[in-house]
């Protein structure tokens, strides 16, 4: 129907546009006038809409009627905590300068750069697969609008193409910043652009289906029933409850933890106040991309095309019915659903492989500690690698399932980041210790009961794993793992969810954290209650006794490391700048403890809050003196937020975090004071401005009468010159 090169100048164009965009919105962020749009960041969330939904729905419909719901009903339901999850993890984002799902979880948990990697290596393992199938969804659909043959289509030089545009613009517009903390302006307006185009694509193939191959919804249903096609409206068929469950469950997590959801969501946020705008655009734009899944797949089965290529219905079906420029808007729509994904999922994740990888393995081996300062050049490769490696294993899955069932995999091992990240967000007993054995339990569940039987399927294993379990423990058979017989999916979900509750809640019971883990998930969870992205005050008193113009060098030196001299100086200069103590010689410890802290802030924005908080502890050093300070003054503050238990013995064991909620009361107070204070400065000001007013009125009152005088002056000279003319009035003076 179309030439190859007429496809790829079409993709080529698109991505121009795409271009286009994003450096508008690069240019506007630089000339200090970025997009704080809650629209903009409402459909940007819709980036968790991928080939999967917009090709693998029809197909997963076509075999199980309605299931395919459940994906999106866990999605919706995950909206009603929203305010619970998002917004606290939005709060922890400002203050602690999360990069990643991966930083998030390991701040929570004392920074461990162990608990950082283990995720980053679950969510790698667990998402390139995803990425093969979108790039996999991508090339098949130009290979059949372009009817080329299969053979080496993931090698011909279309794939290798898109593939590389992929990665030039992934590196110009989400990697060209050491900083990913920083807002992508131009990311955000090419995903806003992707959500715009793959909706209109869909309701324009969904709409001619409806009411043009068919007669309109009652159609559909009449020509489901005549054609006996009637499991497309069922829901699922028998035993199809535990499916249900399963697709909610791991789409309730999946919206809020895939990497990419959360960095679009919670890194990229502005303004928790955005999040209202979602409540309602995400719910009708995931109607809008659902409602004619069915109408679709029906025409799909009722013109006679074969059911192994149901995932892309939504391209044969027009191109059956000879509708050329639909087809074309379709694949236009299906490669902006697969490149967004594709883009914001690969940036993410090289920023995670950077930081909790790659940079704790060059501090290991000092013979490697060069790349800490070429570390933006080594996540632009860290892209590549990615993506064309994703374009390899593309090959490799070539002959697998629906796109729907594999992509079920990536759910289900980023849902073991679920207990570590929503149970720490609320449970303060939940520790290091819980969350990496929780973490490593699911994780070897997962690639237990999903990824051992593919291995054994591709002739990788031996089948008697499968059959008589390992070493012939019948109840370690990886699918029917302590003797549960159910499918797949939701064997796999079931198992390795709970082993990793379970893990996490008893290693956390049991292991008692060390001090320093304790204050930090204090500090963690009263982020979390106030919900501040803002910090209100900072302490200040304490002799300034410290020379400033050696702890500069010191953290000069530090950031030299990762950032370069230029921006290292620059950076230890603004800290300064915003204390107030670039000025000083010296300064308090108070205002030590500050600088480290921001010191900190500016390290984590480039390599992670764990790594930068590792290199805080290992290259800052205390004198004695500093040391013994820091040491008391803690212990004065830990003394003063618990004295309020002395004389209360019944709440002596209540949560040691009353004593933030106390801070905050003082905080409160100390708000209403200074309100006072503005009001009484008011009033002052009223007064002296009326002072003012009677100085003025006084003023003119005083020239006033000193014009008077000298008008009865000039008078008065007046009538003596006129009375020393007549003989007369000689007389008559006295």
């Amino acid at each position: 129907m179309f030439s190859p090169l007429s496809v790829i100048l079409v993709i080529v164009a698109y991505i121009g546009i795409l271009f286009g965009l994003a450096q508008w919105g690069e240019h506007r962020t630089r000339n200090g006038r970025p997009i704080n749009s809650a629209t903009i960041y409402a459909l940007s969330l819709c980036v968790y809409f991928t080939s999967w939904t917009f090709y693998g729905s029809v197909g997963f419909a076509t075999q199980s009627g309605l299931l395919y719901m459940g994906v999106y009903v866990g999605s919706l339901l995950s909206l009603f905590f929203w305010k619970l999850t998002l917004r606290r993890m939005i709060a922890v984002k400002e203050t602690f300068r999360i990069t990643s799902v991966a930083d998030f979880i390991s701040t929570r948990y004392r920074r461990s750069q162990r608990i950082a990697a283990l995720v980053t290596i679950i969510v790698l393992l667990g998402l390139l697969p995803y990425i093969s199938l979108q790039l996999e969804a991508v090339v098949d659909s130009f290979r059949i609008i372009t009817h080329e043959g299969s053979d080496d289509i993931h090698w011909g030089s279309s794939a290798l193409l898109i593939t590389f545009l992929m990665t030039v613009f992934t590196i110009i517009f989400g990697v060209r910043r050491l900083d990913p903390t920083e807002r992508h302006q131009g990311m955000i307006l090419a995903l806003v652009a992707h959500s715009v185009v793959k909706l209109a694509a869909f309701m324009a193939i969904g709409l001619y289906v409806t009411y043009q191959f068919f007669d309109g919804p009652a159609d559909v249903l009449f020509s489901i029933r005549e054609h006996q096609i009637d499991h497309l409206i069922g829901s699922g068929g028998e035993g199809s409850g535990v499916h249900w469950l399963t697709l909610i469950v791991l789409s309730f997590v999946g919206v809020q933890l895939l990497p990419r959801q959360f960095h679009v969501a919670v890194v990229e946020n502005v303004s928790p106040r955005h999040l209202s705008r979602s409540f309602w655009s995400f719910p009708l734009y995931t109607l809008l991309m659902t409602i004619f899944v069915i109408p679709v797949a029906a025409a799909g089965l009722i013109l006679g095309l074969p059911e192994p290529y149901a995932d892309y219905f939504m391209l044969l079906v027009p191109q059956t019915l000879n509708q050329p420029l639909i087809t074309l808007l379709t694949f236009i729509g299906g490669f902006a659903a697969a490149s967004g994904m594709v883009i914001i999922t690969t940036m993410t994740l090289s920023t995670m492989v950077s930081n909790h990888l790659l940079l704790p393995f060059c501090e290991h081996f000092k013979s490697l500690a060069w790349m800490r300062t070429w570390l933006l050049q080594v996540r632009w490769v860290l892209v590549a690698i990615i993506l064309f490696g994703s374009l390899y294993l593309a090959r490799l899955l070539s002959d697998t399932n629906l796109l729907v069932t594999v992509g079920m995999l990536s759910f289900v091992a980023t849902a073991q980041l679920a207990p570590a990240a929503f149970i720490g967000l609320f449970w303060n007993r939940g520790n290091s210790m819980g969350a990496m054995l929780g973490l490593g339990a699911g994780f070897a569940v997962w690639g237990w009961t999903l990824i051992i039987p593919a291995w054994v399927e591709q002739g990788w294993l031996p089948l008697h794993i499968l059959t008589g379990g390992p070493l012939g423990i019948d109840w370690l058979r990886p699918e029917a793992l302590f003797g549960s017989e159910l499918p797949s999916i939701p064997h796999a979900t079931l198992w390795s969810l709970s082993l990793n509750t379970l893990f996490y809640l008893v290693g956390s019971w049991f292991y008692k954290p060390q001090k320093h883990e304790r204050t930090l998930t204090t500090e963690f969870l009263y982020t979390t209650r106030a919900l501040r992205t803002q910090e209100k005050a900072r302490p200040t008193g304490l002799n300034a006794y410290i020379e400033l113009a050696p702890k500069l060098v010191e953290a000069e030196q530090l950031l030299k490391r990762y950032l370069g001299e230029d921006k290292a100086q620059h950076n230890v200069n603004r800290i300064a700048e915003d204390l107030q103590v670039y000025d000083k010689s010296h300064i308090s410890v108070v205002e030590l403890m500050e600088f480290h802290r921001m010191l900190e802030q500016v390290l984590a924005g480039s390599i992670g809050a764990a790594s930068a908080h590792t290199a805080i502890e290992e290259n800052i050093r205390y004198t004695d003196r500093e040391r013994s300070d820091l040491t008391a003054l803690y212990s004065h503050i830990v003394n003063e937020l618990q004295g309020s238990y002395r004389f209360h013995p019944d709440k002596a064991n209540e949560p040691q975090s009353r004593g933030f909620e106390m801070l905050d009361d003082l905080q409160n107070q100390l708000e209403h004071m200074q309100l006072k204070i503005d009001q009484q400065q008011g009033e002052i000001e009223q007064l002296e401005a009326k002072l003012e007013s009677q100085y003025q009125q006084v003023f003119d009152h005083r020239i006033e009468a000193q014009k008077l005088r000298q008008e009865n002056e000039g008078l008065r000279q007046q009538i003596l010159t006129e009375g020393s003319g007549d003989p007369s009035a000689i007389g008559r003076n006295p």
